[in-house]
């Protein structure tokens, strides 16, 4: 008889574990259901039993460290809940993305910005760049501080006079109005293309500088940053002009007046009528109070022919759908679509049915249990508490310290003496981050970012944008089932190196050392994709933010690697392959979820787009999970995690572990509850992106100088490749896959190679660091 444990407990939960065939009819073939079926019984009476919650063999760090330092949420569940391929995506009432055709994107080359013609620019900012951005010597690395960080030096501004992108108020009702505010736009625009930066031609010697050698690196730096940033064109300026006399006219036809923002590239977005005007007018009151009436679902329905102009006025989500047809075929626009609301890709699942609470533990303890013998290793550990938790991390393999989904860091670190680089950045579009975290707030890997929310609606902080990226929460509907903020930024970020590791606390990331920039483009029912194309332009450093002034903030650290754990359920809208476009020809790498859904990522956002890294979610097994997408154009799988299985027999879910603010937590040592904790296991692709994104940080830190085309080569050439069974799910799940030969009920489910980066070879220590 298992200890405290009732008969009719027993009988609940192999019940339950046995109802799981359901699922898993769907999921194995036949000959392992059973089997499939006892071991989930198994480790449910493990968990009711504490019979596995408990670490008798624990090492000594896990068992040394105090709770807060070690408590987890996370539980075993026997079902999951995925996307459904019938869902509707969904879109901001009343805004509305377009660009005029034909208007080529403008920067200077980084070359071009070294040979300026007023050296005393580059001069001027190289000095203020060794100000604010030089450490002496053995100095410990400043802690990002809990609250907002404070805006970039004043020097990296290039021009003096704030350059706040104009916005132009539309009213048909005062049609003579409206052209001369699209006239002083126009003006304004033009004085501040005047004011940037532009390199003139000068005489060269025989012997002329070369970025990588001549310049000095403060120098360098600063050119690198000049060279991403997108200048204003006479062409952008005149295109905007003339779409916002079309868009006038647009607005005219149903007597609704607009407000239209302008941008450095052509971009416009426009907010119709009254809920769609200026969301920043609304007070903190207000927001309080609003609901989710500002979001609409997409039913596919279009504009009708008939519509009248009463109609269109009564009805918001109309409205947008008829403009935005109506300026589809004007003609004047490159593309013209709905502000589409992206999500986070966590795999929801079931809340405890117990909160707060957790199995016995059967009278085991810490004190009883003795002190485990230490293991003697050449491989490099990091001594956070959580390490022997996090299989994600370890290499691939069977025994102590491996899992066969393992992505191999802990081989890198030690075969490549690499922990990373501070000299690397990854910026993380997401919900933010939770600044206060224990792991986070003395990490010095964070680095200035930027919240991208516009509307305070779904800011869910009282404000729009400002350079505070703190996750306050994204709960959209308390009442909703699996209702609950997901700080899903943070366990993100944790997982790619935001997490202190290596410093006795929580857990570790997959580069110690290295720069995350947190951009907050996620909020309360998820994020606008007008504000996630300007994180994405913002993180790369190719436009600024706005302070309260008016004056624009420039990422002081473009990033080298954005990863994008979010996800659309549409193909990939015009805009955001824009904005993907925009930093990827300027030399960002990005990472995409691959996206929950099931289905191909050809109808999924931004795992379907083109120029990203598209990464499918594996387990521990090294197996596609049964929630991920998949499709020809994922490049890698990575450990995204199931938290229905524990292959390991360690009584825990295997998700991935990793930084996150939770209820309903438990001790992993002694067994018994906490109310709240900072760790969580979690899954879905989501989780698998940011190891990749981990991974390349890496590399980077790896070969400073490769570009990011041999960055990504020496990536995919160290996947390890998957069988047909290794990516395949039940066909009746999956709708238009391909049976595998002698296995008819099984599908392929193309899904890349497995991240591991033992395959990575060492660099030359003769020829230079080739790969």
């Amino acid at each position: 008889m298992l200890p405290n444990l009732t008969r009719k407990t027993t009988q609940i939960a192999i019940g339950a574990a046995m109802a799981s065939l359901l699922v898993l009819a769907a999921c194995d073939q036949q000959g392992t259901r059973l089997d499939r079926a006892r071991e989930l019984a198994d480790a449910t009476l493990d968990q009711i039993s504490g019979r596995a919650v408990v670490e008798p063999d624990a090492d000594k760090t896990l068992m040394t460290a105090s709770v807060m330092d070690r408590a987890i949420a996370g539980t075993l569940v026997n079902d999951m809940a995925v996307a459904s391929v019938g869902e509707r995506s969904m879109f901001a009432i009343g805004s509305i993305i377009a660009k005029p055709k034909n208007i080529q994107p403008s920067a200077i080359a980084e070359e071009e910005a070294l040979m300026m013609e007023d050296e005393d620019v580059l001069s001027d900012l190289e000095e203020d760049f060794v100000d604010t951005e030089e450490v002496p010597a053995g100095s410990p690395a400043p802690a990002p501080a809990p609250a907002a960080p404070p805006p970039p030096a004043a020097s990296m501004e290039l021009a003096q006079p704030a350059r706040l992108m104009p916005r132009v108020k539309l009213d048909p009702n005062a049609p003579e109005e409206s052209q001369q505010q699209i006239a002083q736009a126009t003006q304004d625009l033009e004085r501040a293309a005047a004011s940037e930066p532009v390199p003139v031609p000068r005489t060269r010697s025989l012997a002329p500088r070369a970025p990588s050698s001549a310049a000095p690196a403060p120098t360098r730096e600063v050119a690198r940053k000049l060279a991403r940033r997108s200048l204003i064109t006479g062409d952008a300026i005149r295109k905007q002009e003339d779409a916002n006399s079309v868009m006038l006219d647009t607005l005219s036809k149903y007597g609704m007046d607009g407000q239209v923002a302008l941008s450095r590239e052509g971009q416009m977005v426009i907010q119709i009528g009254s809920d769609g005007a200026d969301p920043t007018r609304f007070t903190p009151e207000q927001v309080a109070n609003a609901q989710q009436s500002y979001l609409a679902v997409d039913t596919g329905a279009g504009c009708p022919e008939t519509t009248d102009m009463v109609t269109v006025q009564s009805n918001p989500a109309l409205a947008t759908e008829c403009i935005v047809q109506d300026l589809r075929a004007s003609g004047q626009f490159e593309y013209v679509e709905k502000d589409y609301i992206f999500e986070n890709q966590f795999v929801r699942h079931p809340k405890p049915t117990d909160p707060g609470t957790t199995p016995s533990t059967g009278g085991q303890t810490p004190g009883n249990t003795g002190t485990p013998p230490v293991t003697i290793t050449s491989e490099i550990t990091p001594n956070d508490p959580l390490w022997s938790l996090q299989w994600n991390f370890q290499n691939q393999g069977a025994g102590e310290g491996k899992s066969a989904g393992g992505a191999g860091f802990q081989d890198f670190w030690t075969r490549q003496a690499n922990e990373g680089s501070s000299e690397v950045v990854v910026a993380v579009v997401d919900t933010g981050l939770q600044m206060v975290h224990p792991d986070i707030k003395n990490s010095p890997n964070v680095a200035a970012g930027w919240d991208m929310v516009s509307d305070p609606r779904m800011g869910n902080d009282g404000n729009g944008r400002d350079n505070d990226p703190n996750d306050p929460g994204d709960m959209c509907d308390p009442t909703a089932p699996l209702a609950a903020d997901t700080f899903h930024g943070t366990h993100v970020a944790g997982t790619i190196g935001a997490a202190a590791s290596n410093n006795g606390t929580g857990v570790a990331g997959g580069a110690w050392n290295v720069k995350i920039v947190p951009v907050r483009a996620l909020g309360k029912c998820g994020g606008r994709l007008s504000d996630i194309n300007d994180a994405i332009r913002w993180a790369g450093g190719l436009i600024p933010g706005e302070d309260t002034e008016g004056n624009e903030v420039w990422n002081e650290n473009p990033a080298d690697i954005i990863n994008l754990s979010i996800g659309l359920f549409e193909f990939c809208p015009a805009s955001l392959q824009d904005a993907i476009d925009a930093v990827t020809d300027r030399g960002v790498i990005v990472v995409a979820a691959a996206g929950n859904a099931r289905v191909s990522t050809q109808y999924y956002a931004p795992g379907g787009c083109q120029n990203v890294i598209s990464v499918a979610a594996g387990d521990a097994r090294g197996q596609i999970a049964p929630y991920s997408n998949f499709g020809p154009n994922v490049s890698v799988i990575a450990p995204g995690g199931d938290l229905t299985r524990d292959d390991n027999g360690d009584g825990r879910p295997d998700g991935v572990l990793s930084t996150k603010a939770s209820t309903n937590c438990y001790d992993p040592v002694t067994g018994e509850g906490v109310d709240n904790c900072y760790y969580a296991y979690e899954q879905g692709t989501s989780m698998a992106a940011p190891h990749v994104a981990a991974a390349l940080a890496l590399l980077k830190a790896r070969q400073p100088d490769a570009t990011p085309q041999e960055l990504k080569a020496t990536l995919i050439a160290a996947l390890d490749p998957r069988e047909p069974l290794q990516c395949a799910g039940s066909c009746a799940l999956y709708p238009g896959t391909t049976p595998i030969p002698g296995s008819p009920d099984m599908c392929a489910r193309p899904c890349g190679g497995l991240l591991n980066l033992a395959n990575v070879p060492a660099l030359s220590t003769t020829s230079g660091g080739a790969n």
